[in-house]
């Protein structure tokens, strides 16, 4: 009846009203358990309110994927962030288009579908080339780089990641999480071809750019963990067990000098330590230094504990 209709319905305009406070308030399902009345909050309004509103619903699937790691919110964003594209196309907002554009792609690479995840990241590529934005150059030749070191295509696949290390520095921005990631991947692909002669520069300009960073942001930052990693790997590679050791006695000086501060990087921690017990001779149970493999073991044990902590 029209009066228990009038009670339970929510206007239009108190719609816009809860979404946009959950939304302040990161309230993930609060905004997605009104997405079904989505096209009514977009109907009739200008292009930036419509993108906007767009961008509040991806944003909310995101959380809910973080806070759940349920696969649909993922799928859902695609959708959603394919229509920020066209929008931000016509409003001629490049640069957000640009990372749109990756952010598609990457989520097309996460379920697999690499030949929507290669077309979008080379029309990001066009995109950043046309404009100029050199980090857009970046994360589409990162993400373009993987997809060819997986399927083989070492030769093609270093040189993307090469010019996104050479580009990274040009971003137009202040911060160095484009040189960090990208110098990370590329570390990573020359470990893998064990080409050693072109690792030695790269491996403590990396190392620099991550302690830089750090003071940048006045908190520890990952990339200063994975840097002595990498150092450590390149040590051993080059035969200085000695000088590999020391670089694994910083790395966890580092974890306990900043236990504190691991708070969303814990479960990064406890898998870059486990790779390094399992790629290292020197934490090798039966060849290396009995102390050192005691003291990586008894730290995953601590991140262990700090991540069931509430």
């Amino acid at each position: 009846d029209w009066k228990k209709h009038k009670k339970t319905c929510v206007t239009l305009q108190d719609l816009r009203k809860r979404v946009l406070a959950a939304a302040a308030a990161a309230d993930w399902r609060e905004v997605l358990k009104w997405e079904g009345r989505m096209e009514e909050l977009m109907e009739g309004r200008e292009d930036v309110i419509c993108e906007y509103i767009l961008r509040v619903f991806c944003k909310a699937h995101q959380l809910a994927y973080c806070s759940t790691d349920d696969t649909k919110h993922s799928m859902k964003l695609i959708p959603l962030q394919e229509r920020r594209v066209h929008l931000l196309g016509k409003m001629e907002r490049f640069r957000d288009q640009a990372d749109t554009i990756c952010a598609v792609a990457d989520n097309f690479l996460s379920f697999a579908r690499r030949e929507e995840a290669e077309s979008y990241y080379k029309r990001a590529r066009k995109v950043g080339e046309k404009h100029g934005f050199f980090s857009v150059e970046c994360r589409a030749c990162i993400g373009l780089g993987e997809m060819a070191m997986k399927e083989g295509r070492t030769t093609e696949g270093l040189e993307l990641l090469r010019n996104a290390v050479a580009a990274a520095p040009l971003y137009e921005g202040n911060e160095s999480s484009h040189l960090l990631n990208a110098s990370r991947r590329l570390i990573e692909a020359l470990f893998t071809t064990n080409a050693i002669d072109e690792l030695e520069p790269l491996v403590p300009r990396y190392r620099d750019a991550a302690k830089a960073e750090t003071r940048r942001r006045g908190c520890l930052c990952y990339d200063e963990l994975q840097s002595l990693l990498s150092a450590a790997q390149f040590h051993e590679a080059r035969g200085c067990p000695q000088e590999a050791e020391r670089e694994v006695r910083a790395l966890l000086d580092l974890l306990r000098d900043n236990e504190g501060a691991l708070e969303g990087i814990l479960g990064n921690c406890r898998g870059m330590l486990e790779e390094a017990s399992s790629r290292l001779m020197i934490l090798d149970p039966e060849l290396g230094d009995e102390e050192l493999i005691q003291s990586v073991a008894a730290q995953l044990v601590k991140l262990q504990v700090l991540m069931r902590q509430p």
